[in-house]
């Protein structure tokens, strides 16, 4: 689905958004009752460390604790070393979800090997690493350091993607994750895979 059919859809999205934010609503609560439940300093589960690597800057894709840019701010490391494919795919999506009147934001994306490990050690030190496990990777197995992964907000934007995401080849990778999102360019025809239930269980973080 592109920008130029936007103005045609937008009629037939808004019953289905209204309705499926019905039925996401109770999923969305949950996962966010789940997140005050875990100790975490950052708005997302994987950057639980964000706020406190110290060292780190802009240059390392450093976005500070709380805050989020667009996804067209390509002068910021965080959106410009994405992975082209799925930075475009992410516009496209962000254009026809600002028609419906959801803004998609970027709260994390590409993520330099120092800023991970930073992220890692942090985790460790606060979770153990049992539990750090389930939130951030190695930097060798991180999604982030490739540009094949991006942390999004607010929630009415993964509402939205949660329904329309798929159209774009942008899914949901674990489910305790909502905001993680990656590029499946076969999603549109094949629906997104199944997700993992969490890192742990991703055989790519044991590469």
């Amino acid at each position: 689905m592109s920008s130029s059919s936007s103005s045609s859809s937008v009629s037939h999205r808004r019953p289905v958004i209204v309705l499926g934010a019905l039925i996401t609503a109770l999923l969305l609560l949950a996962l966010a009752v789940q997140q005050w439940a875990v100790p975490a300093s950052g708005a997302t589960g994987d950057v639980v460390a964000q706020g406190s690597a110290s060292g780190t800057s802009e240059a390392d894709g450093f976005i500070a604790d709380g805050d989020s840019v667009g996804v067209f701010d390509a002068h910021l490391p965080a959106v410009a070393n994405l992975e082209p494919a799925l930075a475009d795919a992410l516009q496209r999506a962000a254009t026809d979800a600002l028609a419906d009147g959801v803004e998609i934001r970027v709260n994390s994306g590409w993520r330099s090997t120092e800023y991970q490990e930073l992220l890692l050690r942090d985790a460790v030190a606060e979770r153990g690493a049992e539990e750090a496990a389930r939130w951030v990777a190695e930097p060798s197995a991180s999604e982030h350091v490739s540009g094949e992964a991006v942390d999004l907000d607010p929630w009415p934007a993964l509402d939205w993607l949660a329904q329309f995401g798929a159209d774009y080849g942008l899914c949901q990778i674990y489910q305790n994750e909502p905001w993680h999102y990656e590029l499946r360019a076969d999603a549109a025809h094949n629906g997104c895979p199944e997700m993992f239930s969490d890192p742990t269980t991703d055989p790519r973080t044991t590469r």
